[in-house]
């Protein structure tokens, strides 16, 4: 089972490399805002600050994805039912490319992946992209999480320790609690980022988890269970 889990784990690894690559090749040619010079052409890229909307969304997003990639393995070695199999296999496979194209652009930037001194969220209330960073009141974790929407270590142990239905239902409320979370995040960036193709990726996010949501409400409910909250 280990091996199995470790196998799927390298080849979403390689693919979101790949993905990442070419993300951070398109994103060296676009400007953070969109802007042209005076002759119609393309001005010249404009690294995003480190304490920027875009890079912290990159960097808490990154994390994020990582979150919810590991629960999904978790669900599809306690669970034989497809219908959830299948939706963990797509909820990795898409968050590791995503997270990929992320770290991807912190690399291009020549931003570190983590900032000691930035709290998860920050960046949601940042007024410019030189500036420091504000307060993130209004978007607060539940005790033991780093940021909305994520697990508790102790939720992780349960999901783990749980088998079949149980697991099942577990999965998706905890994979519900993430996506709202994340779809709020994405939501910050896709009005806030000055970065084009990080603006369009966020709104695909948003899209994305929003019909998941839907999804995961169907299921819990064909299973005799409703979201958290």
């Amino acid at each position: 089972m280990t091996g199995s889990r470790t196998n799927r784990t390298y080849w979403a690894a390689g693919t979101a490399v790949v993905l990442a690559a070419l993300f951070a090749a398109g994103a060296a040619f676009a400007t953070a805002d969109g802007s042209q010079d005076g002759d119609g052409g393309s001005a010249a890229p404009r690294t995003p600050a480190l304490y920027s909307p875009d890079a912290g969304f990159a960097r808490d997003m990154a994390v994020h994805h990582q979150q919810a990639v590991e629960m999904s393995f978790i669900v599809r070695d306690r669970t034989q039912d497809e219908p959830v199999r299948g939706l963990a296999y797509d909820i990795a496979n898409t968050q590791a490319n995503q997270r990929g194209m992320l770290l991807g652009w912190l690399d291009l930037w020549g931003l570190p992946k983590v900032v000691a001194d930035e709290p998860p969220m920050s960046w949601m209330e940042s007024s410019q992209e030189g500036g420091g960073h504000a307060g993130h009141e209004g978007h607060a974790a539940k005790p033991g999480a780093l940021m909305p929407g994520m697990a508790t270590k102790e939720e992780l142990d349960r999901l783990g320790g749980s088998s079949g239905r149980d697991a099942e239902v577990l999965y998706l409320q905890l994979m519900t609690d993430h996506h709202k979370g994340g779809v709020a995040m994405a939501q910050g960036c896709a009005k806030q980022c000055r970065t084009p193709v990080e603006r369009k990726l966020a709104q695909g996010m948003v899209e994305a988890q929003q019909s998941e949501l839907t999804l995961m409400t169907d299921m819990l409910r064909q299973r005799g269970a409703a979201p958290r909250g």
